[in-house]
């Protein structure tokens, strides 16, 4: 049988510190600007200093979260499930599970889901400017 990889990070655990977060308990957060676009955040500023974060993204079938940029973070995809492009600045990317893409700091970029919909990581790293 096949397991759900995006189900097992969903509901999993993160340790920090010697204390472990039940990441189940972390509410789906609807996307304030995309639409059938949700975030789970996983590792937040407050736990890094500001310089790092992390998000579980998942993305329904046929929506995308639209041309946007990060002037403060280079962003790093790895996705887990479902299938979609990544449009930059500088090509597309196809994205299945396994794929990840680095997004440099300030560069444009769109996110599509495909059929079954698409979901991943999305991990931030601060960048001075």
């Amino acid at each position: 049988m096949e397991k759900n990889l995006f189900h097992e990070f969903e509901t999993g655990m993160l340790a920090e510190s010697g204390k472990q977060m039940d990441i189940g308990l972390c509410p789906w957060n609807e996307h304030k600007d995309f639409a059938g676009v949700s975030l789970k955040n996983i590792v937040t500023p407050a736990q890094t200093a500001g310089l790092f974060t992390c998000h579980l993204v998942r993305i329904k079938p046929n929506h995308k979260i639209g041309m946007h940029t990060h002037p403060n973070s280079i962003e790093l995809h790895e996705i887990i499930r479902g299938s979609g492009t990544c449009q930059t600045e500088t090509g597309e990317i196809h994205y299945i599970p396994g794929v990840m893409a680095i997004i440099p700091r300030d560069e444009q970029h769109e996110v599509r889901a495909g059929e079954e919909g698409l979901y991943l990581f999305a991990k931030f790293i601060t960048v001075p400017a």
